[in-house]
Formats: structure tokens, C-alpha cells, sequence
């Protein structure tokens, strides 16, 4: 009965790393990034203004 219990351990273990790779690799929903560029966009412009005026 020893011997099973440390068979099912890796076996376990196997199944969990499985189901965690078919979730880390699921395919995502792409999301539109072009308001974030735009708002990284002026945040440089602003910093770099805030700058020159030094």
C-alpha cells in the first residue's frame, strides 16, 4: 500500500502541471492597445516638457 501512495504522488503531480500548462497557454483576447499608447504618449510628452523648463 506504501509503494501506491508514492506512485500516486508524480502522478498527481503530472496531472497538475498538465491542467496548469493548458491554462498558462490558453489563448487570450487580444486587446486594443491604442488608448494606453496614446496615454504613455502624453505622459512622455508631459515629462519631457516638465524638463526643459528646469
Amino acid at each position: 500500500m506504501a509503494a501506491l501512495a508514492w506512485l500516486l504522488i508524480p502522478l498527481v503531480a503530472a496531472i497538475g502541471a498538465g491542467l496548469w500548462g493548458g491554462w498558462a497557454s490558453r489563448n487570450r483576447r487580444t486587446i486594443e492597445d491604442g488608448s494606453e499608447l496614446a496615454g504613455y504618449s502624453r505622459f512622455r510628452e508631459a515629462m519631457e516638457r516638465s524638463h526643459t523648463g528646469s
